[in-house]
């Protein structure tokens, strides 16, 4: 098993959500963590209220993951801190809805240099220390979405298929160097992702964010380097696309979409 007691993570988009469970279970396994996200007020809360709860020594770093030197700055932040990172969870990401000739080609781009431009130079960044000293994690968060095309999320789905591909690539790579990659691949989880989309997807139809979070780390645990941290139904839906034709795949995840409210 991972050492968590002592250790540090680095968490990005912990603010809320999915983020937020990830820094809470890691703060109760005896992390010391580093958190990173836009909204500074709510980061430095939760940063008090785990060092309060859990004795950890808490770090949170105000900064917006879609700007295109966000990495370069939380590593200069690291080293003026002498922080040492022994777990990257790349946690934050971006998902736009709707007809992608809809969205502002700026917002799109935004969606890739969080999903996709951030996540690489972390883990290139602190990756190459860890496998220097020798041990380490990263825990890249891709999507059910990562397994097919999915219509009226377009970008999304494939930012999330980039992270899947990366991730087991990047784990072959690393394999025998004391550092192990995980890609998480959640469905429909309850947390602030759907704000302000007009979504028919019921709360009761997703997975709630702390037990994700305890799922995934369960899965880092084992060594696994996919892991699939939601009910079993969204295991099943991921084995569609290695199954039927890539036609029909794209037509059964548009209906899918349009189903959830998310073409509009």
């Amino acid at each position: 098993m991972f050492g968590y007691r002592g250790s540090t993570a680095l968490i990005t988009g912990a603010s809320k959500g999915l983020g937020k469970a990830f820094a809470h279970a890691l703060a109760a396994r005896g992390m010391n963590l580093v958190l990173v996200a836009r909204s500074g007020d709510a980061l430095q809360t939760l940063a008090e209220e785990l060092n309060t709860r859990h004795g950890v020594q808490t770090v949170a770093l105000s900064i917006d993951l879609a700007h295109a030197d966000a990495a370069r700055h939380i590593g200069d932040e690291l080293e003026r801190r002498r922080i040492q990172v022994d777990l990257l969870v790349n946690n934050a990401g971006l998902g736009l809805t709707g007809s992608f000739l809809s969205h502002d080609p700026m917002k799109e781009h935004a969606e890739i240099q969080v999903n996709v431009q951030v996540l690489v130079a972390l883990s290139h960044l602190l990756g190459s220390a860890m496998t220097k000293r020798g041990r380490g994690g990263i825990i890249n968060l891709a999507s059910n979405a990562s397994f097919q095309p999915l219509p009226y999320m377009a970008t999304y789905a494939a930012t999330k298929a980039f992270v899947l591909s990366f991730s087991e690539a990047l784990q072959y790579e690393l394999a025998g160097t004391g550092v192990h990659v995980m890609a998480a691949c959640p469905g429909p989880t309850a947390t602030s992702f759907f704000d302000g989309v007009s979504t028919d997807v019921s709360p009761k139809d997703m997975d709630s964010s702390e037990s994700v979070a305890t799922k995934t780390l369960e899965a880092f645990d084992r060594k696994k380097a996919v892991a699939y941290p939601g009910r079993p139904s969204v295991r099943m839906a991921t084995w569609l696309s290695r199954l039927l034709p890539r036609p029909l795949v794209v037509r059964i995840a548009a209906m899918a979409s349009r189903k959830m409210g998310l073409h509009g």
